[in-house]
C-alpha cells in the first residue's frame, strides 16, 4: 500500500454548526445577549479563531471534506478566515423568527451521508455545542468511524460532549494555538 493510499484512508470530515460556536461566544462575552436578539438578526463580529479548529483537525489526518452550515448572510466579516481554509459554505435561510435546528438537521443528514458514500473518512469532527447531534453520534460510532467534538465550555451540552470518543473544548484549541504561532513567529 503507497503512502497515498495510507492517507486517503484516515481522511477528516470537519463540519461545523458555525452560528452555534458564534453563539456560545457571545453568549460568553454577554449572557442572554444572543438568546434575546440583541446580536442574531445583524452582522458579526467575527468571534472565532477559525485556523485554531483546522488546525487541530489537520493533525487527524488530511481534510477531506470540510464544510460549515449557517446563515451567511450575517456572516460575511469571516470570508477571509474561511476563504484561506477552504470551508464549503452551506447556506441555511431560516424558516421562521425561531429559526431553530435548521443548521443541525442539514449537517447530521450530511455527515450520516458522507461516512457512508466514503470510505475513505476515518475521523467526524464536528463543531457545536447542541444535545442535537447525539443521534448522528450513534451513527458515526456505529460506522467505525472515530468522532471528536469540539464547542465552548459554557454552551456545550454534557451528553453530547460524552457521545463523543474525544471532545476538546474550543477554549483550549485556541489556547494551544495561541504558542504554536508565537513559536512560529520568532
Amino acid at each position: 500500500m503507497s503512502s497515498s493510499e495510507t492517507l486517503t484512508r484516515h481522511s477528516v470530515a470537519l463540519y461545523w454548526d458555525f452560528e452555534n460556536l458564534h453563539a456560545g461566544l457571545c453568549e460568553e462575552r454577554e449572557p442572554g445577549a444572543y438568546a434575546r436578539g440583541d446580536f442574531r438578526f445583524k452582522p458579526q463580529e467575527p468571534l472565532i479563531d477559525v485556523q485554531a479548529v483546522v488546525d487541530f483537525a489537520a493533525t487527524l489526518g488530511p481534510i477531506a471534506i470540510h464544510r460549515a452550515y449557517c446563515n451567511w448572510q450575517f456572516f460575511a466579516r469571516y470570508r477571509d478566515a474561511l476563504l484561506q481554509n477552504a470551508v464549503e459554505l452551506i447556506q441555511l435561510f431560516p424558516p421562521g423568527g425561531a429559526a431553530k435546528n435548521g443548521a443541525d438537521i442539514k449537517l447530521c443528514l450530511d455527515a450520516a451521508e458522507d461516512i457512508v458514500r466514503f470510505d475513505h473518512i476515518a475521523t467526524v469532527v464536528i463543531v457545536g455545542g447542541d444535545s442535537d447531534f447525539m443521534a448522528v453520534s450513534q451513527k458515526i460510532k456505529a460506522a467505525g468511524r472515530t468522532l471528536i467534538g469540539v464547542g465552548t465550555r459554557a454552551a456545550t451540552n454534557r451528553h453530547w460532549a460524552k457521545s463523543c470518543h474525544e471532545f476538546r473544548y474550543y477554549e483550549t484549541l485556541v489556547q494551544e494555538a495561541v504558542p504554536a504561532a508565537s513559536a512560529q513567529g520568532s
